[in-house]
């Protein structure tokens, strides 16, 4: 497990990707794309030493109903497509989840590895069942954002360039 934790990233992270993630589903409108970025997301996570089998499932199983909806929406839809980033978005809750999820054996985790004490302590008050929907609803409110940026500089900029 990850001995990194911080909540807002899964928002930040929604925000911003969202440029990539709508720019790669106006360019490739066929099935595949989403997995594919879902993929070099988990190799990321990886590579950085954050990869557990939470990250996994979570990635996979959002990259899948993410690309279930870009299919049912015809692949062209601005909404179908914000749909399915934000269910994307999603998948990056494997990170920290596994402090909800494995919570006495993250923190001895922690421990073990020589955090201090009041960081073991501060970690053990933000999960709280609070922060667990914070946890949800911030990648879910940064996708949307990340959607309506991405489209706002597609007008401004991408169309005008060609690009999309």
């Amino acid at each position: 497990m990850s001995n990194r934790c911080n909540l807002g990233e899964t928002g930040q992270i929604a925000v911003f990707a969202g440029i990539p993630f709508m720019l790669m589903a106006a360019k490739v409108q066929k099935p595949g794309a989403v997995f594919l970025m879902g993929l070099i997301t988990a190799l990321i996570y990886f590579a950085t030493g954050q990869f557990t089998l939470v990250i996994l499932i979570s990635m996979a199983s959002t990259c899948i109903l993410a690309e279930v909806v870009r299919s049912m929406t015809k692949y062209d839809s601005f909404k179908g497509n914000s749909a399915s980033y934000v269910i994307f978005s999603l998948g990056m809750v494997g990170s920290p989840l596994p402090i909800w999820l494995f919570k006495s054996d993250f923190l001895a985790q922690i421990t073990e590895q020589g955090m201090p004490a009041d960081y073991v302590s501060a970690v053990e008050a933000l999960s709280s069942n609070a922060m667990l929907v914070v946890l949800f609803v911030a990648p879910i409110i940064g996708g949307i954002i990340g959607a309506f940026i991405a489209k706002a500089l597609f007008k401004k900029h991408f169309v005008k360039a060609g690009i999309v």
